[in-house]
């Protein structure tokens, strides 16, 4: 989800590595690029520590194939409100036909992939506190599958704006901000619970454990502090389950606000 260029998988690799060496438990770090599903790889039984939109999670039955929640990260943004949260940038080209928010009813929006919390129903939820009853059909343009595919939608023209998770673009402009030039930030939407660290149902509890302690103290290491401060996170914490629950309500009730389909 967020091996967003070769230079940002290194840093997560290491990170992944430091866990492993932690834990005690071998972790093999297998790439899982785009567009190969993200629904293959959270499916899979060995899964030891992979992320997760809450999207999806919160809409799979805790009894049947939900995997384990391990932890979620804090980012040092203030958008995360020193908390695991995160957001959505609402970004247009710098140069393009958007310039306020009032422009984003008639836009060309791009959405990633429908499941997406960031980069599908955030942008939803928005336009219906902005707009809702107001907007007439919108022409979209999709699946453009993850961040990069938004951010190349909007370079190329293909669309007037997208939504793109807070923390991917983080990240992008701390390692790779050629990548975002160009780009503006026109909206940041509300802080929601953000994507977790989650392992196949079916590990065992001592290796869930151990996985999981070794994230949330990862922190409280000088190789760990160093590993996280190169992603943008200040931490890895705990969440309950239950606080996914907002998300599909949000988005069911954007879905009726809106009253456009996408």
């Amino acid at each position: 989800m967020y091996n967003l260029s070769p230079r940002i998988r290194g840093l997560w690799d290491a990170l992944f590595a430091l866990v492993s060496l932690q834990s005690g438990i071998e972790l093999e770090i297998i790439a899982h690029a785009a567009p190969a599903p993200l629904s293959e790889l959270w499916a899979r039984p060995d899964m030891g520590a992979v992320f997760m939109c809450g999207y999806p999670f919160s809409r799979m039955p805790v009894a049947a194939a939900r995997p384990t929640m391990l932890a979620a990260p804090v980012s040092s943004e203030a958008w995360s409100l020193d908390q695991p949260l995160y957001a959505s940038h609402i970004l247009v080209a710098s140069t393009g036909p958007v310039n306020a928010v009032a422009d984003l009813a008639a836009a060309r929006w791009g959405w990633t992939v429908r499941d997406s919390q960031s980069g599908y129903h955030a942008a939803r939820s928005f336009l219906a506190g902005q707009f809702a009853g107001k907007m007439k059909q919108s022409m979209t343009v999709g699946p453009l599958l993850n961040p990069p595919g938004i951010v190349a939608a909007l370079k190329d023209g293909k669309i007037d704006a997208g939504a793109i998770d807070a923390y991917a673009f983080q990240l992008l402009s701390m390692h790779e901000p050629d990548a975002i030039d160009g780009l503006r930030i026109l909206a940041t939407t509300d802080p929601l619970p953000a994507p977790l660290l989650v392992a196949a149902q079916t590990l065992p509890v001592d290796i869930i454990t151990a996985l999981q302690q070794s994230l949330v103290t990862l922190h409280e290491t000088p190789e760990g502090r160093a590993a996280l401060e190169r992603l943008g996170l200040r931490r890895f914490s705990t969440v309950d389950p239950s606080t996914y629950d907002v998300l599909p309500q949000r988005a069911d009730d954007a879905d009726r606000r809106l009253g456009i389909p996408w």
